[in-house]
């Protein structure tokens, strides 16, 4: 396949792969399609704290069931909170015992980015179908080596795009798919917050867990020009940069980039740790429109040139996002953000780290 192809097309392909890889494969046994899919989350940090618990305990396909920690003393308050039974809780390193566990048909893997795969491959390995926060990995032999593992264990592995599931967001997709404003000729884009981490052994300061602006925050404008534009980037130039050394020594606080896509079409992107920043604004050739903010976890909304207004979406971005892939899972069908979605992205991450160590040299893709 064409490093080139254009996205709808690639996104049908892998799906249409890793249905096919699911064939074949005794070890795994597809659930009834009227049965409530067990999760354990893998990480226990906020956003499965604040977000994805509360969301599981909002959907309809698909329920919080166990736990996989690297810290003791979080289980408790756990156990006590979500009804969990010590049948289901593990460690990270006793994670592949989860293959004696009928109860558990899911892994959600939300350690930080530099554990995603190690976390993400021992699930796989296990049987279980994996659900992988965003940033899929730190590199793409990382993204090959988890999509590799599913297709050989012959589960799902989705990546944790919630925006690509938010209806305002699937809106924007389908304008430009259909032209509905002419063709997309320029996205211009960007996510960040102002803010830094009190804890100097927050995994966001540490280049080998995959901290900085440009993995945390960077692959949402990322993402975000790939599917507003329906293709794959040809070229990048970028910058990464610190103004606070004391805090972001090791990784970028902030990052800016250009995407060059076929035909002409250009994004320019930007991501922060010291500016706040939510926006994607689309230019066709017969206006336009735009997300502000594009990636909240509430509130997402929008209007076009024409007047016509986004209004936001009441419901529970995650809850969404997990009943959705569950769906999938239950009905065999591909997911609707495969793990070849993740590994697009972390190979436009890689350019732009590339492009900002040779003072923002044109890299092709």
């Amino acid at each position: 396949m064409s490093e080139h192809t254009p996205r709808r097309e690639f996104l049908r392909r892998a799906g249409a792969t890793m249905v096919a890889s699911t064939v074949g494969f005794p070890s795994v046994i597809l659930p009834d399609r009227d049965a409530v899919l067990g999760v354990a989350l893998c990480g226990l940090g906020n956003y499965a704290r604040t977000q994805l618990a509360p969301g599981l305990q909002k959907t309809e396909h698909c329920e919080l069931r166990g736990i996989v920690t690297g810290s003791p003393e979080k289980i408790p308050r756990w156990k006590r909170r979500y009804d969990i039974p010590d049948s289901n809780v593990y460690s990270y390193d006793t994670l592949p015992e989860i293959a004696n566990n009928d109860a558990l048909d899911v892994v959600y893997v939300v350690t930080p980015p530099g554990l995603h795969a190690r976390d993400a491959i021992k699930a796989a390995e296990a049987g279980k179908h994996v659900w992988c926060e965003k940033p899929m990995a730190m590199t793409t032999e990382e993204c090959r080596a988890v999509i590799g593992a599913a297709k050989k264990n012959g589960v799902q592995l989705t990546v944790g795009y919630r925006m690509q599931h938010e209806p305002n967001t699937q809106t924007l997709i389908r304008y430009g798919e259909n032209e509905t404003y002419g063709a997309v000729t320029s996205v211009v884009t960007g996510a960040g917050y102002d803010g830094a981490p009190p804890d100097p052994d927050d995994w966001r300061r540490d280049a080998e867990l995959g901290g900085g602006a440009l993995y945390d925050m960077g692959v949402y404008p990322i993402n975000a020009a790939r599917y507003a534009t329906g293709m794959e980037p040809v070229a990048v130039t970028g910058r990464t940069w610190s103004e606070r050394e004391g805090i972001y020594s090791e990784v970028p606080e902030h990052a800016e980039f250009t995407l060059e896509f076929p035909e002409g079409v250009m994004a320019t992107g930007e991501t922060s740790f010291g500016a706040s920043m939510n926006y994607l604004d689309v230019e066709c050739t017969d206006g336009g429109y735009q997300l502000r903010p594009f990636q909240a976890y509430s509130g997402v909304q929008g209007k076009t040139s024409d007047g016509t207004r986004l209004a936001p979406d009441p419901n529970d971005q995650q809850a969404r996002q997990m009943d959705n892939d569950a769906r999938a899972i239950k009905n065999d069908s591909a997911p609707l953000v495969p793990g070849r979605e993740g590994l697009a992205d972390i190979r436009i991450v890689r350019a732009i780290m590339e492009s900002s160590a040779d003072d923002g040299a044109r890299i092709k893709l």
